[in-house]
């Protein structure tokens, strides 16, 4: 047993193997310091919820509280390992300024309160408003952080009981796009790739995707690939020298790093080189796909040479990084913000899946696509309609699968929104904003500092015309806005399962009680059903489950015959051994390790869960358009040709300022904020500047900056970093919750999002985090530097410049290599279920 900082040693100790070999296990276990593991007095078993990695773990529980964490040895997962946010930030917070009773708001100030008053204002409101105006008066905004027996529940109230559209939460933030391009490629949410591709492939490309900060312990699995024997090539594609980029130039891959904006022109070059090379596979592309020819058309403009042009990067890379796509055996791709929350996001994720079909690669080792989640929840949030979706992965433009919900839900199907696309989250806050929308539900989610545009956001939050419930573990700076707040309990304190980015389902039970009057999210929204008396068309209670195992077997029927299936799961299948990818049912009793294997698709019309969309104008296809396409089961390749981000920077606005993660918060700090270690390791934000550009500007390390866009501005230290020139980063975890007494929000700023722009992508209708023009202004002496952490992307330009990120007191981790052996990965179906048999190979 080793011990190891896992602030200064992020992804840990190697244990590299060759490839095809299974990823050996390493333990990670991190105590409380008084604490060692003899005096736990029980472990309860559970999975982290502070990345989309979604890694086992066990609580430990001593005298009724939450003391450590340790990594699940037998999980297909994380084979026993967790990363800094899981070991520190997961529990950390259970000791700190927790909401313990309601809060309700009396002349201008919120006040301690009871369940009854609550709840009681609450149901008051909603029912004069259904009264008076109607079901769309209603908002829901949730988050990626619930269980999916909460989702559940949830989607029901608000599609069957109460009956609006306006239902949506902050994954439209950062996975909608990743949805939306499975949706148009495959005709269905849900991922095709697995984890255990990492193992087999020989390259891996990540396209706006920094692994190394947004999920560690998959980087660990990467990094044990690439320091074993048979190292796969690594392509980045990051405007940032992130360990992702450096990995890329060690392992002789390539560093692409394109102007944020231009993914599109990039892609349509990567494309069009697979095809005019001779890479693709011919047989594949016509017996799987449709859309080839006029993809290749769309494509033919953009050279290698106007792709560099556009994107300022050399073309001797994008030809580089297109050989080695086309000419490596087996290619792993995984996509994330740098995609998703920029131009043409949709589009762009999409030529990722292009190029996987174009060479026939999908649904086999090695050969995965991962079009990732921002959060591990955040999969359940889509499955179980709890955003803009349907539950179960059905059509809202389908009378028969609105016609099943209806019988399931034993409901009038007019009582089921369905007239029109479901509202996304931008539109949900523009109904509020122009008062349509009049009592607004948000859980779990802070976003009052995480959607773009503050300042719009925080009027919008302050209307007196409208009523907003905030439930949540801590009095967050939404919080502060809200007329009703209510105390919920969090992971560790509550029984539910969640799925994360490669379809893996794990039970995380009750550790400890929640502090003082809490209650669990699903317990909140059962109590308001109840006091709402909500029935189905028979006078029985709508909802009719009383607890997590009820409403996960009533979410399980909800799933039957879908892609999604759940049927073959259950609390004791999921209790004590590994968690399980879906579809797992009596074709597929253990799971399902990756999807197509039969080249055969869910876009069949009575299956899909979407009849598509043109990527370029977001404009939706018709059911009797998308049935002439005559699918029959085959993927669709679609493109788009580039255009130009609806902001950029010019004369008065020189730079472009992008958004994102540092390895050491999540989200908006709700949780890592308040953990020791973490808020030590990154306490403060940070303006990124390249070497170039801050010898410009006449800057040194740590003086203080003013980074302002025609929406609002940020002021912070200056780091001296690695990104390229014209491009200023600022991290976006950074909120007003622990600022000084008597400032206000918008006093000397420093939430990335004043600067963003209301704008999204006219498929997923995620923001664009990422396209925003900024000038920046040296405004003060530095008086040391910056906080931001020298051990990942961060790292300033010149080594050494800075004190190293350690940890503090207390940070050591215990690693165990090789405890036990992980199990096999489930089998690869012969047969995608759900999805109608076809003769895949005959399309004459």
């Amino acid at each position: 047993m080793d011990e190891a900082d896992r602030i200064s040693d992020i992804w840990g100790a190697r244990t590299p193997h060759a490839r095809d070999e299974s990823w050996p296990v390493r333990v990670d276990m991190h105590l409380d310091g008084d604490v060692g593991e003899a005096d736990v007095d029980r472990w309860v078993q559970s999975a982290c919820v502070l990345c989309s990695n979604g890694c086992a773990c066990d609580i430990a529980v001593k005298d009724g509280r939450m003391v450590g964490v340790r990594g699940r040895a037998q999980d297909t997962v994380n084979h026993g390992r967790l990363g800094p946010k899981g070991l520190y930030g997961s529990w950390q917070w259970s000791r700190s300024d927790r909401l313990t009773r309601p809060l309700v708001r009396e002349n201008g100030e919120l006040v301690k309160s009871d369940w009854d008053t609550a709840m009681g204002r609450i149901v008051e409101r909603s029912r004069a408003l259904l009264d008076d105006v109607g079901p769309l008066s209603h908002g829901f905004y949730t988050s990626g952080q619930l269980f999916l027996e909460e989702y559940y529940t949830l989607a029901v109230i608000g599609k069957a009981g109460i009956g609006t559209p306006h239902m949506d939460g902050n994954t439209r933030l950062c996975t909608a796009t990743a949805a939306a391009a499975m949706k148009e490629s495959f005709g269905s949410d849900g991922q095709p790739g697995s984890y255990t591709d990492i193992e087999s492939c020989d390259a891996i490309f990540l396209f706006g995707h920094n692994m190394a900060e947004t999920q560690t312990v998959l980087w660990a699995r990467v990094l044990d690939r690439v320091h074993g024997a048979d190292p796969p090539r690594v392509v980045a594609v990051d405007p940032r020298t992130t360990p992702v980029a450096e990995a890329a130039v060690a392992t002789g891959g390539v560093h692409l790093a394109p102007m944020p904006g231009t993914n599109m022109a990039l892609m349509n070059a990567l494309v069009r080189e697979v095809i005019h090379r001779g890479w693709a596979d011919r047989d594949y592309v016509y017996a799987h796909t449709l859309g080839f020819d006029e993809l290749a058309a769309t494509v033919e403009p953009y050279t290698p040479e106007v792709a560099a042009k556009i994107c300022r990067v050399p073309a001797s890379d994008v030809r580089r990084a297109a050989e080695i796509f086309g000419t490596s055996p087996r290619v792993l791709s995984t996509v994330l913000q740098g995609f998703y929350q920029s131009h043409q996001a949709t589009a762009a994720a999409c030529q990722v899946n292009n190029l996987h079909l174009l060479r026939g690669m999908i649904g086999r080792p090695g050969c995965g696509i991962l079009q990732m989640n921002g959060q591990p929840t955040a999969q359940n949030t889509r499955e179980c309609g709890a955003d803009g979706d349907l539950p179960g992965f059905r059509n809202w433009d389908d009378a028969e699968h609105i016609d099943q919900l209806a019988r399931l839900w034993n409901v009038d199907p007019l009582t089921i929104p369905h007239w029109a696309p479901p509202t996304h989250a931008m539109q949900l806050w523009r109904y509020a904003e122009q008062g349509s929308i009049r009592l607004l539900w948000i859980s779990a989610t802070n976003p009052a500092v995480s959607m773009p545009e503050l300042a719009r956001i925080r009027a919008i939050l302050a209307r007196e015309d409208l009523f907003v419930v905030v439930q949540d573990g801590f009095l967050t700076e939404t919080a502060q806005y809200a007329d009703v707040v209510l105390p919920a309990a969090m992971w560790g304190e509550k029984q539910g399962t969640f799925t994360n980015v490669n379809r893996t389902v794990h039970l995380s039970d009750r550790a400890v009680d929640p502090p003082g009057e809490a209650r669990s999210d699903l317990d909140i929204f059962l109590d308001y059903a109840r006091r709402m008396d909500l029935r189905d068309r028979d006078g029985a209670p709508l909802i009719a489950w009383t607890d997590p195992e009820g409403a996960f077997a009533a979410w399980r029927e909800c799933t039957r015959g879908r892609l999604c299936d759940y049927t073959g799961l259950s609390y004791e299948k999921l209790r004590g051994g590994s968690g399980i990818p879906w579809p797992c049912n009596d074709e597929h009793p253990e799971g399902t390790d990756r999807l197509y294997a039969d080249g055969v698709f869910p876009t069949d019309p009575g299956v899909c869960e979407s009849y598509g969309h043109d990527l370029l104008t977001g404009g939706s296809l018709d059911e009797r358009t998308y049935r002439a396409l005559d699918v029959r089961g085959r993927a669709l390749l679609k493109g788009s040709p580039y255009t130009a981000a609806p902001e950029a920077p010019d004369d008065e606005y020189p730079f472009a300022v992008i958004s994102g993660r540092t390895a050491y918060q999540f989200h908006t700090r709700t949780k890592t904020g308040r953990s020791r270690q973490l808020r030590r390791a990154a306490p403060e934000p940070w303006v990124e500047l390249s070497v170039a550009d801050a010898a410009r500007l006449g800057v040194a390390e740590g003086d203080v900056l003013c980074v302002e866009s025609p929406r609002g501005s940020v002021q912070a230290p200056a780091r001296i970093g690695r990104g390229r020139d014209g491009v200023v980063f600022v991290p976006f975890h950074y909120g007003y919750w622990d600022t000084p007494a008597g400032r206000a929000p918008g006093d000397d700023p420093h939430a990335a999002n004043e600067l963003t722009l209301t704008e999204w992508d006219p498929v997923s209708k995620q923001p664009l985090f990422k396209v925003a023009a900024a000038r920046v202004v040296r405004v003060a002496d530095g008086t040391g530097p910056a906080a931001a952490p020298t051990t990942t992307a961060s790292a300033p330009a010149r080594p050494g410049a800075v004190a190293g990120t350690v940890g503090g007191p207390g940070a050591a981790t215990q690693e165990r290599v090789g405890e036990s052996a992980p199990p096999p990965a489930p089998p690869t179906p012969e047969h995608t279920p759900g999805v109608p048999r076809h003769e895949a190979t005959d399309r004459s």
